[in-house]
């Protein structure tokens, strides 16, 4: 999120108070930066028009470089570089590799996507969050819209959100 933009944040009590307010303002075409809840609720996606998310893509493309990376590398090891005759047995016994080569796969998977999570996040061990309303991990829920990207006013937005049911409504600015 970019810092020095003006947000207008309103603040609810109950979560379907909250939904309902979503599906008002989203049905007058006022676009909704970001809604913030102490757990997940389900529908809310749904409800913010939210695409399905790539992550399984990028988890099924990060387990086919560790199959691709397993498989080369023990045909390489054991087939090509230090070959080993071992009672007559193959130098490339494809069965014995199916332990090593799933557990690369499983391990490709869930470090790239927990990569691509985090990058796509913008999560990084330096950053600070941008609270808007520190109660929203505890028990309230937050709408905020971005002021820039929106074509109504302050004003409007804030009667917007108290007709929807909001407790509390305040402009917030996040400084440089």
């Amino acid at each position: 999120m970019e810092k020095g933009k003006n947000f207008v944040v309103g603040v609810f009590d109950e979560e379907t108070v909250m939904m309902s307010a979503v599906e008002n303002i989203r049905s007058k075409g006022v676009k909704i930066h970001e809604v913030y809840t102490p757990y997940p609720v389900h529908g809310l996606d749904n409800a913010l028009g939210y695409n399905y998310s790539n992550l399984p893509i990028a988890g099924f493309l990060f387990g086919i470089c560790g199959t691709i990376t397993a498989l080369t590398m023990m045909i390489w090891m054991l087939g090509f570089d230090w070959p080993m005759d071992i009672g007559g047995k193959p130098h490339i016994p494809l069965p014995a590799f199916i332990p090593i080569t799933f557990e690369l796969t499983v391990l490709f998977c869930a470090l790239g996507m927990t990569g691509t999570f985090f990058v796509a996040s913008n999560l990084k061990p330096w950053s600070q969050p941008d609270m808007f309303d520190p109660r929203s991990v505890d028990d309230k829920f937050v709408i905020t819209f971005d002021l820039a990207s929106n074509k109504q006013d302050s004003a409007q937005l804030k009667s917007l959100l108290s007709e929807s049911g909001a407790s509390e409504v305040t402009t917030k600015s996040l400084a440089n």
